[in-house]
């Protein structure tokens, strides 16, 4: 059975983190699970430093510094432990069960894409420990989790607010057609009030590309606003989600177009970087 996925880590997004997986394992009726990934600048590797202080000359300091290594290593595990106990209390204090948890060494990536069968979500902070002194910038392990995994991943800010209003930044294509799709068949949207918003000039191709999405998420059941806006894609974006109270939104990770492109003067770097809400991004 695959997860809901939440990277633990000591970031202050780590609480949020918690919650919006809970958050989305409950309405998603799917197990959650916990992971920690201790990488490698965070326990001890075996290293000879005779060449650096002498052959023999300072045996104590040797021993000193292989204490000192075994030691950070343990600390480092239990730290990680804590957090991953801590995560399960919070969950469990929302209702949520079976949780699993799980510690692992290695690069995040690498652990994510072993794990990745089993990911039905995954949701991620937007800083995570490493990167928390780059003020508005991403940190590079979110960009390579983005680029690399063929799942759904919710990257969320440092505070939870529960959705209730969605974004989809709709731009005809295919990946974002199986996004209006998956809106109307999973139960995580379920119940949500939906806004569809195309940024560009007003052409009948895409107030027709607009129709379909309203349609096809008013016939779910859904209460849809759709709204084609001009002007610079971000800026219509980042105004529309202050306008209408958005609390979460659906976005291409990958694509051609410039609403799906990623890291290359993109929309998606720019949500990353400074939306206030949670971007579940696509492939």
């Amino acid at each position: 059975m695959t997860h809901v996925m939440a990277c633990i880590d000591g970031s202050r997004n780590a609480r949020a983190v918690c919650d919006y997986a809970a958050w989305a394992a409950k309405r998603m009726v799917a197990p959650l699970e916990f992971l920690h990934v201790l990488g490698k600048s965070e326990y001890p590797v075996l290293a000879d430093f005779s060449g650096n202080i002498g052959l023999g000359s300072r045996e104590h300091l040797l021993q000193e510094l292989a204490e000192l290594d075994e030691k950070r290593g343990r600390l480092a595990l239990e730290q990680g432990r804590l957090m991953l106990e801590g995560a399960r209390a919070r969950a469990i204090a929302t209702g949520i069960e079976p949780l699993i948890v799980r510690q692992r060494h290695g690069e995040l990536v690498d652990t994510l894409q072993e794990l990745e069968n089993d990911i039905r979500l995954l949701v991620i902070g937007r800083q995570g420990e490493q990167s928390a002194s780059l003020g508005g910038h991403i940190g590079s392990q979110l960009e390579n989790v983005v680029r690399t995994l063929h799942r759904p991943i919710l990257v969320v800010p440092a505070d939870y607010r529960e959705p209730q209003r969605i974004l989809i930044a709709f731009d005809g294509s295919a990946t974002m057609r199986q996004a209006v799709e998956l809106v109307t068949s999973s139960p995580l949207f379920r119940s949500l009030a939906c806004h569809v918003v195309i940024v560009g000039a007003d052409r009948d191709e895409r107030r027709a590309q607009l129709e379909w999405a309203r349609a096809t998420l008013a016939s779910a059941g859904h209460a849809v606003t759709a709204s084609l806006r001009s002007g610079a894609v971000e800026d219509e974006l980042d105004a529309y989600v202050f306008e209408h109270a958005i609390n979460l939104t659906v976005m291409g990770a990958y694509g051609h177009s410039r609403i799906r492109e990623f890291l290359v003067g993109s929309t998606t770097t720019h949500l990353l970087r400074k939306s206030t809400v949670p971007l579940l991004l696509l492939r």
